[in-house]
């Protein structure tokens, strides 16, 4: 099947046709358009008589109802063919009802399965931008990454410190002292000792992107095959909190692959499709699930976590979680207007007036308390405030991700007269914080924490995938004031955060603007639900109460 057939037949129906308007929709060139044509006039679709000279009208007339043939052949291949080997499918420009049709018979197949194996087929929309903890800098990545490695400890959302990897430790001022668990076995059945860890961690306190967090460690040795110090001689008030961040999972790796702790193992992942079994031998307690696979859909397939079989009489219900905050984000550093306060402070004012329209836009994006931390509040507008002159346009950022909310926020810069021009970039691009993408005034930025509020809002502010990492480094201010993390207890951080906040949007550097709440469907008989790193699912915790035959 062929996508460019598919849409030839939809937008061109039997009659006179002129091959350049054929090669502009189907996006190649006129002479790869002359090749398809006798591609599919052989195949027996259509018949096709070339226009006699350059411009002419050329005759197209179909001989078979191509959209009606690939449904049923889809149809046909949803009955004997593994998911992921469909879905490609899917993504094919059909009409509405095709569409409609195949996504419902391909949504009857994905879900809670249970054969040989209790398995979960999750749909999603885009693949997974990396398995590696280092360079997770999205919140799928960063979920997949927790149910496929392990920290040396973990931090509840209450800041409670919870073993992992290590079953115990001591904290001085300068030292703190780790306890690893006997016999944790790696995925390739390798034994976890102090020197996997230390190779880990030393990765990580070099690395580009989080050697601020982390350089308050001077060194990290295993002094015994189970026992692992981190010194800090200047002092370093979170060192036992960082080792909870998803970047500190413990792995080990060769040349070709990359092995974790976890509760699941990684057994394939490509574009189309991610699967995840279980670990049998898990040092803790192992998955419900035998198998989690994740499958590609079109962007606007309706996901669902439910039982393939039962679905009408086990209905879907929602579950709510908090997924971050959109915040305006604008660039003080560049040589245009935006470094000006005043146009600041206006852009400021304008967006914190109009945020309460963003619902026209996305109706799960609701005007927050003006913090990016839950539960507080700042006071985002800044009063007597008036238009400067925008002689030039203003540049905003557009990532894929955060079209929605960056349309609100061109929309509303247009309607106040204000000349904007806009650079369009990837999700990848984003996400990773490409050097190449920071010349821009101003974009909206999405940002879901981990768990820890306070340990996330620090690695928001510092680490090198964050926008704001790139406009705060290079300010003597704000490097000092990032300092002072360092040497507050811990415990103490959340007033300190607070400033930090207020400073930022009194500068108009940062507008925490919208909450987002993500809505998870799932159907009633799936049970063990708890929400884990990012707003996801603990995919661990997962199980469907199955129904016995009296």
């Amino acid at each position: 099947m062929d996508n460019k057939l598919l849409l030839l037949w939809r937008y061109f129906p039997s009659g006179q046709v002129m091959i350049h308007n054929i090669a502009e929709k189907l996006e190649v060139s006129t002479k790869q358009v002359n090749r398809y044509l006798k591609k599919w006039t052989h195949e027996g679709w259509m018949l096709f008589t070339p226009g006699l000279g350059r411009g002419n009208f050329s005759s197209l007339e179909w001989l078979q109802h191509v959209e009606e043939v690939y449904e049923s052949m889809v149809l046909e291949k949803m009955e004997n063919e593994p998911l992921e080997a469909i879905s490609k499918y899917l993504m094919f420009d059909w009409s509405y009802n095709s569409k409609m049709k195949l996504m419902t018979k391909f949504n009857s197949k994905i879900g809670y399965v249970h054969q040989s194996q209790d398995k979960l087929i999750v749909p999603k929309r885009h693949p997974f931008l990396t398995l590696h903890p280092l360079e997770a800098a999205d919140a799928s990545s960063g979920n997949l990454i927790a149910n496929v490695y392990n920290r040396l400890v973990s931090m509840t959302e209450h800041g409670e410190m919870v073993q992992e990897l290590a079953h115990s430790w001591d904290v001085t001022p300068t030292k703190l002292r780790l306890y690893l668990k006997k016999d944790v076995k790696f995925h390739d059945g390798s034994i976890l000792t102090a020197d996997d860890v230390v190779t880990c961690l030393e990765k990580l306190r070099i690395h580009k992107n989080y050697h601020h967090f982390w350089s308050p460690i001077e060194k990290i040795e295993a002094i015994a095959p189970l026992i692992v110090d981190l010194h800090y001689p200047g002092g370093c008030s979170y060192a036992l909190q960082m080792l909870s961040s998803m970047c500190a999972s413990i792995y080990k790796e060769d040349k070709t692959k990359i092995y974790g702790t976890g509760g699941f193992i990684v057994e394939e992942d490509n574009l189309q499709k991610t699967s995840l079994v279980a670990f049998k031998e898990y040092f803790q307690e192992r998955p419900l699930l035998d198998a989690v696979e994740f499958v590609r859909v079109p962007k606007d397939f309706n996901i669902i976590y439910h039982a393939s079989t039962d679905e009408e009489k086990n209905p879907a219900s929602q579950i709510e979680s908090d997924f971050g905050f959109a915040a305006v984000i604008m660039n003080p550093n560049r040589n245009s207007l935006i470094q000006k306060p005043k146009v600041r402070n206006y852009l400021r004012h304008l967006l914190v007036k109009n945020r309460n329209t963003m619902n026209q836009y996305d109706s799960r994006s609701l005007p927050g308390q003006g913090s990016c931390m839950t539960g507080q509040q700042q006071e985002l507008d800044c009063p007597h405030v008036s238009r400067p002159s925008f002689e030039d346009p203003i540049i905003v950022r557009v990532a894929s991700h955060t079209e929605t909310s960056s349309n609100w926020l061109i929309d509303t810069l247009k309607k106040d007269g204000i000349p904007i021009e806009i650079k369009h970039i990837s999700f990848s691009e984003s996400a990773n914080n490409d050097p190449a993408i920071q010349d821009v005034d101003l974009f909206m930025h999405g940002e879901v924490f981990e768990l820890s509020q306070e340990l996330s809002f620090y690695n928001f502010l510092t680490n090198g995938f964050s926008p704001l990492s790139p406009i705060l480094t290079k300010n003597p201010y704000w490097v000092q004031h990032l300092e002072t993390y360092k040497h507050t207890p811990f415990s103490k951080w959340l007033p300190l955060i607070l400033e930090t906040e207020k400073k930022l949007i009194e500068s108009s550097i940062m507008i925490p603007l919208f909450n987002e709440k993500k809505q998870i469907p799932l159907a009633s008989h799936i049970t063990n639900i708890s929400i884990s790193h990012f707003g996801y699912i603990d995919l661990s915790k997962l199980w469907l109460r199955p129904e016995l035959n009296s």
